[in-house]
């Protein structure tokens, strides 16, 4: 029997990750956990109850209803991959919008929402044969993962991506909103005191500035072929 294997995949906001992850996973019969979309949800949480982190006092307030909250990815067949319900309500659309992009930076710096969410996805891997990507899952989640991946592109190209996607749900955007909005994420992402963005030291560099989807997913899919097999 084929050896399963762990794979993070990390890099900035809008590099593609999660759509390669979910195809990776796809090609291979693994799990595929989107991390970026947990961090998401307690977002949307902490914007429903007047909680965001400006001042310690949200930090706080965030802090004290963590235990309010329940995660889970819920597959759903007609998709082809899994939507992320927050208290047992769907909120896979609402989570992608620009509005909450502008905050999520922000909770993910807090260190208890990191532990929490951490721990969470830590024991959806224990059974490897899983794809998980997100901004520290080579360096802190699964340290050991088998295959590290960290995904950049430079700003322009990516706040493009994420400009046509946001234009294509129909949501009333500009570009120059959505590259202020990721030049901004990079910089909270990076500079945070508790578990920065940064490339593991073993993990392969990918820069995808001038791939298509195809080009990229062939490639990592070699990878992760490779590695595998040496498994």
């Amino acid at each position: 029997m084929e050896k399963k294997i762990t794979i993070a995949i990390d890099g900035y906001s809008s590099t593609g990750k999660s759509t390669i992850a979910k195809q990776l996973a796809t090609a291979l019969g693994y799990v595929y956990v989107d991390t970026g979309a947990m961090y998401r949800a307690v977002t949307l949480f902490a914007l429903r109850n007047g909680s965001i982190a400006d001042t310690d006092e949200d930090v706080d307030n965030i802090v004290s209803l963590l235990s309010e909250i329940r995660l889970k990815f819920v597959p759903n067949s007609s998709l082809g991959y899994c939507e992320m319900y927050l208290n047992d309500e769907n909120v896979e659309a609402e989570i992608r919008t620009l509005h909450v992009s502008q905050f999520v930076s922000k909770v993910a710096a807090i260190e208890a929402v990191r532990v929490k969410l951490v721990e969470l996805q830590q024991a959806m891997g224990r059974e490897k044969g899983i794809v998980m990507d997100g901004r520290d899952i080579g360096t802190v989640v699964f340290p050991d993962a088998e295959l590290k991946i960290f995904m950049t592109a430079s700003p322009e190209k990516r706040a493009y991506r994420r400009y046509k996607e946001l234009l294509d749900r129909g949501d009333k955007v500009t570009y120059e909103e959505v590259l202020k909005n990721v030049e901004h994420r990079d910089y909270i992402d990076t500079n945070r005191e508790f578990s920065p963005l940064r490339k593991a030291e073993d993990a392969i560099a990918f820069d995808n500035s001038d791939m298509g989807l195809k080009e990229q997913f062939e490639r990592i899919l070699s990878y992760s072929q490779r590695v595998i097999a040496r498994a």
